[in-house]
């Protein structure tokens, strides 16, 4: 871990975020060859622009896979990758400025290639040169994706999944990520109101096409548990959407973690909608766990 992200757990948001491992963490043992660990960056939505008045801080949403896959990246999640860490490759999920910042992943000089939707190539490759000639850097490699497709990154296998979300560009299909790492199989969905039905029969966890169960569920929750009626909930998942979706799949065995006990992670989590973190941790119920920055878990 960096300085910086040293002294964000060292001041703490709260004590909660500076305990000991709970009973869900992996060991070294358990966190077999295939294990796909993921270091949160950030977990805050849109609102989120530092400390706020109650000293809580949550960067903008993105993760680090694996110490080299990034899904999204903005530069306020820049502190939070380790000193030693210089990711290749880019996911977005979409075009927000929230996820998406061009000049903030040229800015790390370390990326490869992107990987982004076909239906907003065009204007990615127009905002990277123009990012790229402000910094003088020379441009990575853009690369459109399709629904569906697979996408080999090493030795992970990367799935784009349609959300249920919309942007300014109005033909943009946004989009949610299945990883696939040996048996492991991380969904990661933000952002998103709830999770497609076309989204579903491609992981394999919908009523009609069950395959292999997802191992780990990383999701959205832009709104807290007394902000069900908001308007988000049109383009965004509330905490009842998590706690609803995660009954559901693991009753019918489609969510079936490696680690006994491992809750389902929110993130995106809203400023203005959710309490302190240690709130979070007393009322959440035992399937749900608020992601934090710097967290870091394997599924």
């Amino acid at each position: 871990m960096g300085m910086a992200g040293t002294a964000l757990l060292a001041a703490g948001q709260d004590a909660a975020a500076r305990r000991a491992p709970s009973a869900y963490t992996p060991t070294t043992e358990q966190a077999a060859a295939d294990g796909i660990r993921v270091r949160f960056l950030g977990t805050g939505a849109a609102d989120w622009n530092g400390r706020d008045e109650r000293g809580e801080l949550r960067r903008l949403s993105s993760i680090l896979i694996d110490g080299h896959v990034l899904i999204d990246f903005t530069q306020t999640a820049a502190d939070m990758l380790p000193a030693d860490c210089h990711p290749d490759v880019i996911f977005y999920t979409h075009s927000h400025g929230d996820h998406y910042r061009p000049e903030a992943a040229l800015s790390l000089g370390s990326i490869r290639k992107v990987y982004l939707s076909q239906t907003w190539y065009d204007i990615a490759v127009s905002e990277f040169a123009a990012a790229a000639r402000k910094l003088g850097v020379a441009m990575p490699k853009i690369i459109p994706v399709c629904i569906g497709q697979e996408v080999q990154v090493g030795n992970l296998c990367v799935h784009p999944l349609p959300a249920n979300h919309a942007t300014g560009h109005i033909l943009e299909q946004t989009l949610i990520y299945l990883v696939e790492k040996g048996t492991s199989r991380l969904l990661y969905a933000t952002d998103t109101g709830g999770l497609m039905a076309v989204a579903a029969r491609l992981a394999g966890i919908d009523a009609h096409a069950k395959g292999e169960p997802i191992t780990g569920l990383i999701m959205e929750a832009t709104m807290g548990m007394e902000h069900e009626v908001d308007f988000r909930l049109y383009a965004h998942s509330s905490v009842a959407t998590v706690e609803r979706t995660a009954q559901v799949l693991a009753e019918t065995k489609r969510y079936a973690p490696k680690t006994a006990g491992q809750p389902v992670f929110l993130t995106h989590m809203a400023r203005t909608l959710h309490g302190t973190q240690a709130e979070l941790d007393a009322q959440l119920p035992p399937s749900l766990r608020a992601a934090y920055d710097g967290l870091e878990v394997v599924f």
